[in-house]
């Protein structure tokens, strides 16, 4: 079992950046593929962008390729989300998540097996 942690949600104006963070709790962090999901009011949760153990590897959402970044710091046991040009439809509560250690990279909500608390962002003039 591990424990996942968002933090860095807030209010930001159009056009703002934002770097959301995602501390586990356990060293075997470093063998999961990592993901950060989305989902605003009234809409199914989606998949925003996730990355592979080693961080080779990455897979972003259409709607925020070129925008969002998902560097991870195994080391600290840390992956982060860095959002740019942040838009109005941006505004979610953001989830972290954790595949186990199963898949090399998965863009599945289903192979995600540990979840974070969520942060809200809010993104509005």
């Amino acid at each position: 079992q591990v424990q996942l942690v968002e933090s860095g949600g807030g209010l930001v104006q159009p056009g703002d950046s934002l770097t959301l963070s995602c501390t586990a709790s356990r060293p075997t962090f470093s063998f999961y593929a990592m993901g950060w999901f989305r989902q605003a009011p009234g809409k199914e949760r989606e998949l925003v962008a996730a990355i592979n153990s080693n961080g080779d590897r990455t897979a972003y959402a259409a709607s925020v390729e070129g925008r969002f970044f998902v560097p991870r710091d195994n080391s600290a046991t840390m992956v982060h989300l860095e959002m740019r040009s942040l838009k109005p439809e941006d505004s979610a509560v953001y989830y972290c998540a954790a595949d186990g250690g199963r898949y090399h990279l998965t863009t599945l909500q289903g192979d995600y097996v540990y979840w974070g608390q969520g942060t809200p962002v809010t993104v509005s003039s």
